[in-house]
């Protein structure tokens, strides 16, 4: 069979580098992109390569990376023109080859087998930053794991090969945490057991790495062998969406079931006005949410019928909140994700135990907030339970949405 070519293209501190192509001015100055800090949204989502050199790092607090560089430009993030360079970029893809599998906005890897790798990938980084003002690192190899580690090894603006012929001595020496999918806990417990590098990870016999991880040891041996078959799928074979959520740093400490509801509501109006908007249901419903001591967890539930209706997914969320968390301490920080999609359009087995006439009605009182907010502004209209509370229900994450790509575990990753 012949031997697969596979590119891992990742545009470099992609939402840093594209404000400073917008902003010519801000271009040899250190630049972040940072959250609004009067809603405690205040650290650092991307920062440019002179801001990196002064020691600041991505999700450290604006006001430690300010006094580690007292002439650092912030800008607030601009998702909607991220999406239209990530298009522009795919755009570019797509004259190489049709197999284009996004990973988040600013990854995808891209199946050229029958071409030389490298040339192709060099000619994409020139396109790139011709045609677009930003730079890009691609790796090339025979798998989706190593093209992916190897578009890490070297940046800005680089071409990095991991062979069937060198992969032993490039990719081994590294890191066992540099390994797609390998979280923090993971890598804690590999190296509670010895096992630093991906060298010493590939070594570990692969029914050892199951006794320790269960059916992810077989992962976790596969990945570091250079054993990943799974294919680059075709541009229009999946949707570019799997997933679409909102989170939000709460302006205030939350302490209380009725502060949870008012977050909870905010956030599923958003997620849904974005389902409608792309012509999505959802079967599954997932909630994050962290304490005022960082403590994090994700929890999810299908749904009974398929939905875009901002009630029941706001009911959801809200059930699956008083069903797991204990206030042993308030809350800082709420997301919620809705997943398992399909077209609106699509057949599903209706329940006998819903009143469907009544759902209807209250998908198209939806719809019609959505046109008035498109036409008057956000808070043309709003639900009298939000105005209890107009600090905590007069935020519009709508805006801060965020696309969620497919992964290799569509049951969970790796923590």
């Amino acid at each position: 069979m012949k031997e697969r070519v596979i590119l891992h293209s990742d545009l470099n501190n992609f939402y840093a580098s594209v404000e400073c192509v917008h902003t010519p001015d801000i271009r040899n100055s250190p630049v972040v992109v940072g959250g609004d800090e009067e809603l405690r949204h205040g650290i650092v989502l991307a920062k440019n390569y002179i801001a990196k050199r002064a020691g600041i790092c991505t999700g450290e607090t604006l006001w430690q990376a300010r006094k580690k560089c007292p002439g650092l430009v912030v800008v607030p993030p601009n998702f909607p023109l991220y999406l239209r360079y990530a298009k522009l970029a795919r755009q570019i893809y797509a004259s190489f080859t049709d197999r284009i599998e996004p990973f988040g906005l600013d990854e995808a890897w891209l199946d050229v087998s029958g071409d030389n790798g490298v040339l192709v990938a060099d000619e994409i980084r020139r396109r790139i930053k011709q045609e677009l003002g930003v730079t890009v690192s691609v790796g090339v190899s025979y798998n989706k794991i190593f093209a992916k580690l190897a578009s890490d090894i070297k940046k800005p603006d680089a071409t990095t090969l991991i062979s069937p012929d060198n992969y032993r001595e490039v990719a081994w020496p590294l890191p066992v945490e540099n390994l797609l999918y390998v979280g923090r806990a993971t890598k804690q417990k590999l190296r509670s057991y010895g096992i630093f590098t991906i060298g010493g990870l590939a070594a570990m016999p692969e029914a050892v790495l199951r006794g320790l991880f269960g059916k992810v040891g077989h992962v976790l041996h596969s990945f570091a062998n250079g054993l990943d078959e799974s294919p680059v799928m075709r541009i229009d074979e999946e949707s570019l969406i799997k997933s679409i959520g909102n989170s939000t740093t709460t302006p205030r400490d939350l302490t209380c079931d009725e502060d949870v509801k008012v977050i909870l509501l905010v956030l599923c109006e958003s997620v849904c006005a974005r389902l409608r908007e792309h012509g999505f249901l959802c079967r599954t419903v997932a909630i994050s949410i962290r304490d005022n001591e960082l403590f994090r967890f994700e929890r999810q539930t299908k749904l009974e019928s398929p939905s875009h209706i901002s009630s029941e997914i706001a009911n959801t969320a809200m059930r699956l909140f008083r069903q797991n968390y204990l206030w042993l301490k308030p809350v800082r920080s709420i997301g919620v994700r809705c997943t398992d999609l399909i077209s609106e359009n699509s057949p599903f087995q209706l329940s006998i135990f819903d009143d469907e006439a009544d759902r209807q009605k209250q998908a198209a009182l939806d719809k019609t907030m959505d046109l008035l907010r498109r036409r008057f502004g956000h808070f043309c209209i709003q639900r009298a339970s939000l105005l209890a509370d107009k600090h905590l229900g007069g935020i519009n994450p709508k805006g801060d949405h965020i696309i969620h790509p497919v992964g290799y575990f569509k049951d969970g990753m790796i923590k």
